[in-house]
């Protein structure tokens, strides 16, 4: 006699009220319901009602469970929360955890929203799992961006003249570039950021000069196939002045328009994520690009959503092993 896996049902729980009412044992009414004894032994000890079985109240009893059990917290789930946990130390953003999750199991499994309400939960205050946010804070500050060097830059051509498939990302291979400054504008990075796929470059540099931005503009294309660089559109800012010497591994320049930092939104933005790490005011002095490039690797291996919470480094691979196949 094989035994039912389902729950008992309100019509079941009627007939073990009416059996046990007349007096039939357990045993039978397991046999009866072809149900397990010890399924009707649980059913009527743990929705026992001042000691006696009544239906109306195991069926009540039980809807309470359910409706419980779907409020639980998804991150009580042990495996949801250690990987949560995990993640937001690898400094991934709710949103990020969110979607990455979502996409390795096919279905939604939490929402990032979820996420920040544990975070910021009062009871979960002492753990202070704020502190494994992006940015550490609940309100963004608005960041201001550095001042445009007003000299001509020579054979400058405008963002306003670049094809427009790139301005679409519909073409893999064209770049955003900037620099960024560390306190007192001592020390500087140059960074890139490619439109396709979002994958991202820095370059400890010495000084904000054309000869040192350009030096290492070619340190990061150069050993890219030519297909992944075609161009790169920059700021107008003194040190790229030099910028016509990408011509020599086939590479476009563009610029934005004065005060535009939107039109190079992408590298702006990955440029916010650097910040996370290396925070304004703070010396580059003792940073190794080894220490850098670990950077790089961390935020070239976030899930972002606007890849459908791909890696940077999965897209970018991509292109390249298609571009290795043409």
């Amino acid at each position: 006699m094989g035994n039912h896996h389902t729950k008992l049902t309100a019509q079941e729980r009627d007939m073990i009220a009416i059996w046990i009412g007349g007096g039939i044992k357990l045993r039978e009414i397991a046999r009866r319901l072809t149900r397990s004894v010890s399924t009707i032994s649980d059913e009527v000890k743990r929705n026992n009602y001042q000691g006696n079985y009544v239906a109306i109240h195991a069926q009540s009893v039980t809807d309470e469970r359910k409706i419980n059990a779907r409020r639980r917290h998804p991150l009580k789930d042990k495996a949801t929360y250690a990987y949560v946990l995990k993640k937001l130390k690898c400094g991934w953003s709710p949103e990020e955890i969110a979607g990455r999750l979502k996409r390795k199991e096919g279905e939604t499994i939490i929402c990032h929203e979820t996420i920040y309400q544990f975070i910021y939960a009062e009871k979960n205050k002492e753990k202070k799992l704020f502190e494994y946010l992006p940015r550490k804070q609940k309100k963004r500050k608005k960041q201001s961006g550095r001042k445009v060097h007003k000299s001509r830059i020579p054979d400058r051509v405008s963002i306003h003249q670049r094809p427009d498939v790139v301005n679409k990302r519909l073409v893999f291979g064209h770049w955003e570039g900037d620099t960024v400054e560390g306190r007192g504008h001592k020390d500087r990075i140059h960074t890139e950021a490619e439109r396709v796929s979002r994958i991202f470059a820095a370059i400890k540099v010495d000084a904000i000069t054309s000869e040192l931005a350009v030096i290492a503009q070619k340190k990061i294309f150069s050993v890219l196939p030519e297909k992944a660089r075609k161009s790169t559109t920059l700021d107008n800012g003194k040190e790229n002045h030099l910028h016509s010497q990408l011509k020599e591994i086939n590479m476009d320049t563009y610029f934005a328009d004065p005060y535009s930092s939107w039109q190079r939104g992408t590298n702006e933005y990955h440029n916010g994520l650097l910040r996370r790490y290396l925070p304004k005011g703070t010396s580059f002095a003792d940073l190794t690009q080894e220490e850098l490039d670990d950077i790089v690797w961390e935020i070239n291996n976030r899930p972002r959503k606007c890849l459908d919470y791909q890696t940077p480094q999965e897209v970018f691979d991509s292109y390249i092993r298609c571009s290795d196949s043409t």
